[in-house]
């Protein structure tokens, strides 16, 4: 009969055959090294999701305000983390972050909403 070993550690393992793990902190220790990287990527963007969404709303506090650009970008803003994308029947195209919404005009104004 073959001896199974721990995935993580590769202590013996006793018990039911299809057993891959000595106990649960070496089952969680296993996984968690697996999943690293994809936790990281979803931390990391929904951390710059939630900034971004601060900065909208700190900004927006009537439900709709004109900023500028580059008081945007002094706040921290990332334009390239929205969550939708809204194009209204005459061609504006708003970019959310979940309910808090801008608009870009023209001479690097923007037109910040609340949806809603």
């Amino acid at each position: 009969m073959e001896v199974k070993k721990c995935l993580e550690c590769n202590e013996k393992v006793l018990g039911r055959i299809d057993k891959k793990f000595c106990s649960d902190y070496c089952r969680n220790a296993y996984n968690n090294k697996i999943n690293k990287e994809s936790k990281n990527l979803v931390r990391n963007t929904n951390n710059r999701l939630r900034k971004n969404y601060k900065t909208l709303s700190d900004l927006n506090v009537s439900g709709k305000t004109k900023v500028s650009r580059r008081k945007l970008f002094d706040k921290g803003f990332d334009f390239k983390f929205i969550t939708s994308i809204y194009t209204t029947k005459t061609g504006n195209t708003y970019f959310y972050v979940y309910d808090q919404g801008y608009l870009e005009l023209e001479n690097e104004m923007y037109l910040l909403v609340k949806q809603d």
